[in-house]
Order: structure tokens, then C-alpha cells, then sequence
């Protein structure tokens, strides 16, 4: 798995270098998403799923399926991204910046998390940040922040997670379920990993310490998917 995931990492490097970004924060900036996520993908600490192959493939001219598996998905050989050298120099104008642009979205959270590194989701928020570009037409869109260690390494305390509430659920996808363990109790928040979800109940998957947690299908008011995370 490991080694899968160090050659998709090198994959993306060539074609973030390739589409003429020097550094990976360039890329990042350009894309529209938080730096330390970017360079998670591309050093090979996190991996990417198909949506993000697609979303980095069309903003760097490459096959989101050869980025997956280093093959062409047209006619199944190995190509490499395409050769910027080949391409005329840029014809843009630097204009003034834009202001105004984008949107902002609510971040919850609290200082201290629990046990298991949930917290109290009862709409108060803790601040607003701008929306990543992948989310600023979802209407809906949240952020949370992340409290505590539970699910390190993969999101470390104070993270920002952002969220996308439409967006279907499946095996291994990181979300954030809001939880009601007691009728008419306050809901609870857990940022993790899932696992499944069904008539009887919610699994999801805590890093640290490794456990699975359960939940009564009837104390689950919603599971919504984690579309990025970083230092906002």
C-alpha cells in the first residue's frame, strides 16, 4: 500500500511540475486549496482518492487516471503528463486582484474535546474562514475544527476540517457524524473514519488509541463527508 501510494505522490510531482509549478505551495495557491493538504498528496503521507485525481488532473493537464495508476485510461499504456516545453509561452495579463470574490463559511468546534476527541455541536461558532474553491457552491458548506489527538496522525489538534454535507458517504472516507446519545441530550461531534453505516448501527474507525467506535442507528442525526483539512 505504501509503495502504491509513494508512486501516486511522484506522479502528482511530476505533473504539478510539469503544468510549471516550482514549489508545491505555488500549486497549492493556485488550486485553491490548503498547502499541508496538497503537500500531504504529494509527499505520500495521505493519500488521494479518485475526485481528487480528477480535480488536481484538469488543473494540471493530465489523465486523473494515470495519476491513480500510472496508466493511459484511453489505450492502457504507461504516459507520462504532458511536456510543457511543447506549449507557446503564456499570453495572460496580470490585472488588478479581485476583491470580494469567494465566500465564508462557519467553523465549529471547542477548545477541549472529549474522550474520543468529540465535541459539543450546538451551532456555536467559533469563527469563519474562506471556503476552498472545491466547496464555494455548496450552500451548506461547514468547516470544523479538530479537537484533540484522536485521529492523528492523519488530523492533528486544531486542524481545520472542511465539509461537504451532500456529498454521498462510502467505506474509508473521512466525516464528521453528528451524534445524540440521550433523547433530547445535546449532539456530540466526532471527526473519523468511516466504516459503515446501516439500520442498526454507525461504525467508524479513531487512530489513536486504534479502536472501533458503535453507534445505535438511532442516535445518528447525520454523517457528512470531509472533503480537505488543513491550517486555515
Amino acid at each position: 500500500m505504501f509503495h502504491v501510494m509513494s508512486e501516486k505522490a511522484d506522479r502528482l510531482r511530476q505533473a504539478r511540475i510539469r503544468a510549471g509549478f516550482r514549489f508545491a505551495s505555488d500549486a497549492a495557491n493556485a488550486l485553491g486549496v490548503v498547502a499541508s493538504t496538497y503537500r500531504a498528496h504529494e509527499n505520500g503521507q495521505n493519500d488521494f482518492d479518485l475526485d481528487e485525481a480528477d480535480f488536481y488532473g484538469r488543473k494540471f493537464n493530465v489523465d486523473p487516471y494515470w495519476l491513480m495508476t500510472g496508466r493511459n485510461q484511453a489505450n492502457g499504456g504507461a504516459t507520462p503528463p504532458p511536456n510543457t516545453a511543447d506549449v507557446g509561452p503564456p499570453n495572460a495579463k496580470v490585472r488588478a486582484k479581485v476583491i470580494g470574490q469567494g465566500k465564508k463559511i462557519p467553523v465549529f468546534g471547542q477548545a477541549v474535546g472529549g474522550v474520543d476527541g468529540e465535541f459539543l455541536m450546538n451551532g456555536s461558532v467559533l469563527y469563519e474562514v474562506m471556503a476552498p474553491p472545491i466547496l464555494s457552491d455548496i450552500s451548506d458548506a461547514y468547516a470544523v475544527c479538530v479537537s484533540g489527538d484522536s485521529m492523528s496522525p492523519r488530523y492533528e489538534d486544531g486542524e481545520i476540517c472542511f465539509v461537504d454535507p451532500g456529498r454521498r458517504v462510502k467505506k474509508g472516507d473521512y466525516v464528521i457524524a453528528q451524534i445524540r446519545l440521550e433523547e433530547n441530550g445535546a449532539l456530540l461531534a466526532y471527526v473519523k473514519k468511516f466504516v459503515r453505516h446501516n439500520s442498526s448501527e454507525l461504525v467508524l474507525e479513531q487512530f489513536n488509541p486504534a479502536k472501533e467506535l458503535r453507534f445505535d442507528a438511532r442516535t445518528v442525526h447525520s454523517v457528512h463527508y470531509i472533503a480537505l483539512a488543513g491550517n486555515a
